[in-house]
This record gives C-alpha cells, structure tokens and sequence, in this order.
C-alpha cells in the first residue's frame, strides 16, 4: 500500500496531491462521523429521554469538524510539501483540532448535563433534592467550561515558540503579578468565591422560591457573578451572587415548599363566627388548591368599630396558597353578604335624649 501511494505522489503534480491527501481526509472523517451517527440513531430511543439521542444533538456540530480535522492529522506525513509550507499548514490543521477538541469536551459536558436532568427531574411536587443537583450542576458546568477554554488558549500559545519563551520569562514575576491582579479583580473574586459557597452550601437554588427587595420571584440562573431572579409579573431581576452571602432574604422554599396563607375579614360583631367556620371548612373541602395539613378560623382582634377574623390555610406550594386565599376570601365575602349582611363593618350613631327631641321636631317641621 505504501508503495501504491509513493508512485501516485511521484506521478502527480505536488499541489495536486496535497489537495488530494486533504479532500479524502474530509471524506474520511465524514463518513466515519456518519457511520457512528447511524448507529447511535439506531439505538436511541424516540419516545422518551436517549442518552444515544443526547449525543447526537449536542456533539453532531463538533463531530462535523472533528472527525475531519483528526483524520486529516493523521495524514498529514503523507503530504508532498516543502518544509516552509508544511511547518506552517501542520500547526494550523493541530491548532483548529486543539479548538475543535475543546468544542466536542464542551458538548460532551451538555450530554452529561441532559442525563443529569433526566435523573433529577424538577417535574415532581416534592422536587427539593432535584433544586440541590441542579445548582450544584448548573456551577459546575461552568467552571468546567470555563477551565476547558482556558487550557484550550494555553496550549494554543504555547505552541508558538515566542509565546513559549515569553511565558517562561513571567514565570519569575508571577507572584508580585498575582498580587496585582488580586487587587484589580477583588470583587470579582469575591463574587466567584461567593459562588462557590452558595453552590455548595445552597443558601438559594434553581426553582427557589424568594423574597429579595420587595420582589416576591423564582431563581431562574446562577451564573458565576450574578443571580436571575424570574419576578411573578415577568420582570427579571438581575442581583451579584455575593447578595445572597451579605444581605437577608426570605427563602420560602429551603427546605420545604408547603406554605401558609391567612385571610383577614373585618366584620361586625354581629358576625357569626360559627356560620363562617362551618362555610370555610366547607369550601376547603370543595377545593383541591388545599393540602389537608392546617384550616384554622380564629378571631384575632377587636377593635372599636369591627373584629378581625383570620383564616389561616396550608397549601402544597406558594403559588397554590396565593390562588387559595384569593378563592377563600372571595367566598367568604359572598356567603357573608348574601346570608349575613348585617356581618359587614356597620357605622353605628347613639343619640341622646335632646338631639332625638330635636331630630322629631325637625322632621314633623317639614311640609307634608
């Protein structure tokens, strides 16, 4: 085979050869990637999650220059080229694999990550394992990636015999540079750091239900330097990741996302608490927004003019508990104002003696 190919490089025009050499490597790498995307086809599973299904879309991209770019390094010995040009086309084809790699490590974390959903799925009504994976994940995805890129540029550079030994020569001012460059970057590494922390030790996670600045929203995104925070009305509110280490927030769903919600009526004291205890455990029976957990019906002050009722309710979640109260409260108005009306506030007036005297000479002053 070798001397097949010597007498076909010897009877063809150098040029001619070369593009040769390169256009059946592309060949090559192509069918090769075709042949491993067919059978990962062959294996994956339409219905439902496919790890087989997973590669395929998120390394068929890189796969595409890959599988090309590695086999045309292979054959790059048996290219007819003079030094000052193959020296040259060497380092570049062995720099666009070192970047193609590092695109097919990236995706391949992406294939990682998609099992890891499929396994801790957030669709569940107790999902507070699954938020504890994914923000772990979700950070180390990105300093994974983060890593990766900056590997892929060191060996990139140092593959240049300039960069080389300029790289050398910093060596022995590294550490007065560090120094500086601590300085420069402390809150951005305050920022990192404070990642790291709540990666770990998840003060907030992905689907976290908070109250931050008045703002009642879901975590959406923690980056490596600021929080997304999905606000209920659609806004986004965007916070540095060391908020969550320096400043108090509300965590409503830290350890559990089962909450309570209270209703408050302001009534007469004509109200018949009775009547509106039995209506209220009558509605939470009707509705499934209720967990069963609480249902409680109390009067909780007393004021000059009204009493203050509280209803308080339990709930699976927040969201659940906020639609709860708003049905409650809802009913409750409507039972009391169509059986009970003399159950809401009242503005009551004693007259005396005099001023009823004169309130009826008044009256029977007017004309007929």
């Amino acid at each position: 085979m070798k001397e097949v190919l010597e007498n076909w490089s010897d009877n063809m025009p150098s040029w001619l050869w070369n593009i040769l050499i390169t256009i059946t490597a592309v060949i090559i790498g192509l069918i090769i990637k075709l042949i491993i995307k067919s059978i990962l086809n062959f294996y994956k599973n339409r219905n439902d999650y496919s790890l087989f299904r997973s590669i395929i879309v998120h390394t068929g991209r890189p796969m595409n220059h890959f599988v090309p770019l590695l086999v045309l390094n292979l054959m790059l010995p048996l290219m007819d080229m003079q030094k000052r040009f193959y020296i040259p086309f060497s380092r570049f084809v062995e720099i666009s694999l070192i970047i193609s790699f590092a695109v097919l490590l990236v995706s391949s974390i992406k294939v990682f990550e998609d099992y890891m959903y499929h396994v801790y799925d957030l669709n569940k009504e107790d999902n507070l394992k699954e938020r504890k994976i994914r923000t772990q994940l979700q950070f180390i995805r990105r300093i994974l990636v983060t890593f990766i890129v900056l590997i892929a540029v060191a060996v990139v550079l140092l593959s240049f015999d300039n960069v080389r030994k300029i790289g050398a020569g910093l060596l022995t001012g590294v550490g007065i540079g560090g120094i500086i460059i601590g300085f420069a970057a402390q809150k951005s590494l305050a920022n990192f750091l404070a990642g790291f922390q709540i990666a770990f030790t998840q003060p907030i996670r992905i689907d976290d239900v908070l109250v931050v600045e008045g703002e009642w929203g879901r975590v959406e995104d923690i980056t490596l330097t600021y929080v997304v925070l999905n606000i209920w009305d659609q806004r986004r509110l965007i916070l540095p990741i060391n908020y969550f280490i320096e400043k108090p927030f509300q965590n409503w769903t830290r350890t559990t996302s089962q909450i309570l919600g209270t209703v408050f009526l302001y009534l007469d004291y004509n109200t018949p608490v009775d009547a509106i205890r039995a209506e209220f455990d009558r509605l939470l029976d009707n509705t499934n927004l209720w967990d069963k957990r609480v249902k409680v019906i109390q009067v909780t002050d007393a004021k000059e003019r009204t009493i203050e009722i509280r209803a308080l309710m339990s709930a699976r979640n927040s969201s659940q508990a906020f639609d709860l109260r708003c049905y409650i409260r809802e009913n409750l108005i409507n039972f009391l104002r169509d059986n009970y009306p003399e159950s809401l506030p009242l503005q009551r007036v004693l007259l005396t003696h005099d001023e009823k005297f004169k309130q009826d000479k008044d009256a029977s002053a007017l004309p007929a």
